[in-house]
């Protein structure tokens, strides 16, 4: 989710998506357990 949220704010630079970004980021490494579910939606993306 983080590098959908990064390539949308990289083709568009709408500062919301920037802070929806860093919000996300922030919010992963305060909990770990986010990681793995991001890992695990790579292996199986919702189309």
């Amino acid at each position: 989710m983080l590098d959908f949220t990064w390539k949308v704010f990289s083709q568009t630079g709408n500062v919301d998506t920037y802070l929806l970004f860093k919000e996300m980021e922030q919010e992963k490494s305060d909990r770990p357990e986010l990681q793995s579910e991001e890992l695990a939606e790579l292996d199986f993306p919702i189309t």
